[in-house]
């Protein structure tokens, strides 16, 4: 019976060991899988997803940024230069005009009667000279009769008569100048503003005020400033061809028309340190109007061959400026570099990038050096703004 005994334990003690062992060596492999999941999990937490850019070598163009104001190219206040009562007005307030056309017309009756007397003084002394003539024919033919005396006295006659008739023609044609400015016409082609007097009024040439302003807006100009220092190089470049200028609107969004830089004013404003531009369009759209106010780009040179990248890329720290490149371990690396133009959404890097090299352009505020990355391709183009030509 001890015998028996001792063998059913020891049956059970190897079963339970067996049992043992196999649900050990289960449970180490479920921990093993468990834990190489974890590794692949962690593994894609590591590989941080951004977006990159290649570092391209382009040509890029240089402006000088600033304010401006557009101008009429001319500004003329149409002035009466007759006093009288005006009878008609032969504009529209906003209307297109070209010079010569006809904008107001004065009561011309005055200078009409003016007009007649002067042609009728004129035939009076014109008679008066044929008499004189007669006279001093007369007098010739009549030889040692007629006293010479009276002969040099008929030679004044007709000479003064002469002379009269010439102030005669000089009084029609002030006459007649004058009855033409009752026609009052455009002196430039351009664009009229609100007119200043109606019909009915009385005008005259002495007052200040106008009829209408007319405001010449093809071509049109811009006048806006630039630095001192850099009249030197404006200077340089304007000396071989008229720099490119480009208006665009304040807010920075739409560009507005392209133009040519035209006068460098000949002093520099000493209490801002700026030299005052004008800039002329052709405005054929009419998208500047006098008055205007805009924002100038004026292209000062194009740097050959430079260094461009994303402003995305530029990043800010407290040793100055960096960008972060992606290797080809796929892990970022960071370059401390420096830039010396920006504008349109690029930035030139003199150091620290190489053309062909990829930039970080989005989620750097996850990665440091040493971060495996993922990468999607940005384009490093942003889109530029489109100028419209005139």
């Amino acid at each position: 019976m001890k015998k028996s005994r001792t063998t059913t334990w020891v049956l059970v003690l190897l079963v339970a060991g067996a049992a043992g062992y196999y649900g050990w060596q289960r449970y180490q492999g479920e921990d093993r899988a468990a834990a190489a999941a974890n590794a692949q999990k962690a593994a894609a937490r590591v590989a941080v997803r951004v977006a990159v850019a290649p570092v391209q070598k382009s040509d890029f163009p240089v402006y000088l940024t600033g304010l401006g104001t557009v101008q009429g190219f001319n500004t003329v206040v149409v002035r009466t230069r007759v006093d009288g009562q005006i009878d008609k007005i032969a504009f529209k307030e906003g209307q297109e005009v070209n010079q010569g056309d006809l904008l107001a017309e004065i009561d011309p009756r005055p200078y009409q009667a003016t007009l007649d007397q002067a042609k009728a003084k004129k035939e009076q002394d014109e008679a008066n000279l044929a008499n004189a003539n007669l006279d001093l024919q007369r007098y010739t033919k009549l030889g040692e009769f007629a006293t010479r005396q009276q002969l040099d006295t008929q030679r004044s006659t007709v000479q003064q008569l002469t002379a009269q008739i010439a102030a005669d023609t000089a009084a029609i044609s002030n006459a007649q100048t004058q009855l033409d400015y009752t026609a009052v016409k455009a002196p430039i082609s351009g664009v009229v503003g609100l007119r200043q007097v109606d019909i009915g009024n009385i005008v005259n040439a002495a007052t200040q005020t106008g009829i209408v302003t007319i405001a010449q807006i093809e071509p049109i100009s811009v006048i806006f400033t630039a630095p001192e220092d850099q009249l030197p190089y404006i200077n340089e470049a304007q000396a071989i061809q008229p720099l490119k200028t480009i208006a665009i609107t304040t807010d920075g969004k739409k560009p507005l028309a392209e133009g040519k830089l035209a006068v460098v004013n000949n002093q520099v404003d000493s209490t801002s340190g700026t030299i005052r531009l004008k800039a002329v369009f052709d405005n054929k759209n009419h998208a500047l109007w006098p008055g205007q106010s805009v924002s100038t780009r004026l292209l000062v040179q194009t740097l050959k061959g430079a260094t461009v990248v994303p402003d995305e890329a530029i990043q800010h720290g407290t040793e100055g400026l960096y960008a972060f490149i992606v290797n080809q371990d796929n892990k970022a690396e960071l370059r401390k570099v420096k830039v010396s133009q920006s504008i349109d959404g690029r930035s030139v890097v003199d150091t620290g990038l190489s053309p062909g090299e990829k930039v970080i352009t989005a989620g750097q505020y996850k990665v440091q050096a040493g971060t495996l990355v993922s990468t999607a391709v940005a384009s490093s183009d942003p889109a530029q703004p489109k100028v419209r030509q005139e």
